[in-house]
């Protein structure tokens, strides 16, 4: 059996047990995109940085790196 065969064959076996999980699990599938909500509680808002926030987050971590590259060198 080659290469091409082998991997062939591990993904029909992949596609086999993803259809068998299915099917024991009794959903058509999970969903990456869903949050769970839980009873009676909102989902929180995204937070939101403002610019002058994001600039001082940027300007921090360059300085993190130029350290980090300095003791390296």
């Amino acid at each position: 059996m080659n290469v091409v065969e082998l991997t062939n064959a591990i993904d029909a076996e992949i596609s086999r047990l993803q259809r068998v999980r299915t099917l024991l699990s009794g959903t058509k599938g999970i969903s990456k995109t869903k949050i769970p909500v839980l009873e009676g509680k909102k989902p929180r808002k995204k937070r939101v940085l403002s610019p002058e926030t994001k600039k001082r987050i940027a300007e921090a971590q360059k300085k993190r790196w130029a350290q980090f590259r300095k003791e390296a060198a």
